[in-house]
């Protein structure tokens, strides 16, 4: 008596909670995705430079250009490289989750590897469980990297005490965790795997640009600072911010602080909101596949 692998609904993530019988469990089959994902992921050097080198270079290219000046205001005056340091930690989570996965995704869809997948007992979540663990991993040694480059090469002081080190664990974690779920979710939106570069890179190149990624977001117009606080990414820096700028430069925010529980708020919501949007509308095969 033959048997066939049982296929899935081409739309909808579908149910994921149960494992087929004779399977380990969720965790450790998501534990071996993210070794298949690494490995895949080491494979393609040219995304492996642009992953690691550009937050690194972004902020070289800074404190280069700028590094005889001081962002000076009449709260306090900090190198170039320490103010921009934030949102070079900022937009590298944002690069590594959510437009990472959002062009990967569409690619693997568009080549039929989810299809392939999908015929497998491997289950749904193991699949997305191997993606976080991925993000997760690029995300942690890409910020190590840059820190290090930070504090050995441009001298940038690094935070002294506990509490800002908690701060960034919790904003880290939090916009990783945010920008992965939105990036599943995205990528059910390029047509093809040609052209989710094209539909996914300037979203991000426009809110690095309004987020303060690039410019010091007090300068920034109202109506811009305005537009950037709908989306993580300027919640993310802000974060960073408190982290690694004195206390003094809460003042130069758009509130006057921190604004610690307004960060977690939004990425809360947005975290929701992905899980909620990607849930509905995940494909596993492409548009023209039934």
């Amino acid at each position: 008596m033959s048997t066939t692998a049982p296929t899935a609904p081409a739309r909808g993530a579908g149910p994921a909670a149960r494992t087929p019988a004779g399977l380990p469990g969720v965790l450790p089959l998501s534990l071996v995705r993210a070794g298949v994902e690494l490995r895949q992921f080491w494979r393609e050097r040219d995304a492996v430079v642009f992953v690691f080198a550009y937050p690194i270079v972004m902020l070289a290219i800074f404190a280069t250009v700028f590094g005889g000046q001081d962002q000076g205001t009449e709260v306090a005056e900090i190198g170039f490289a320490q103010y921009f340091l934030p949102g070079m930690v900022a937009t590298g989570v944002v690069l590594t989750s959510f437009q990472s996965l959002a062009i990967s995704i569409a690619v693997e869809r568009d080549d039929g590897t989810l299809r392939r997948l999908r015929a497998t007992p491997l289950p749904s979540s193991a699949y997305f469980g191997g993606k976080v663990l991925l993000t997760l991993a690029t995300s942690v040694v890409q910020t190590a990297l840059l820190l290090a480059v930070a504090a050995l090469v441009y001298d940038v002081p690094m935070p002294s005490d506990a509490g800002r080190w908690a701060t960034f664990a919790w904003v880290f974690v939090l916009g990783t965790a945010t920008g992965t779920v939105c990036g599943v979710a995205f990528s059910s939106l390029p047509r093809s795997g040609r052209s989710a570069s094209a539909v996914v890179t300037p979203v991000v190149l426009v809110l690095q640009f309004v987020s303060g990624v690039f410019f010091a977001f007090f300068a920034l117009p109202a109506w811009m600072q305005t537009l950037a606080s709908v989306f993580p990414l300027k919640w993310i820096a802000q974060g960073m911010r408190s982290v690694f700028l004195p206390e003094d430069m809460a003042a130069l925010e758009t509130s006057g602080s921190w604004q610690h529980l307004a960060t977690a708020g939004v990425l809360a919501v947005w975290l929701i909101a992905g899980l909620v949007v990607g849930v509905r509308t995940f494909r596993w095969r492409r548009r023209d596949d039934g």
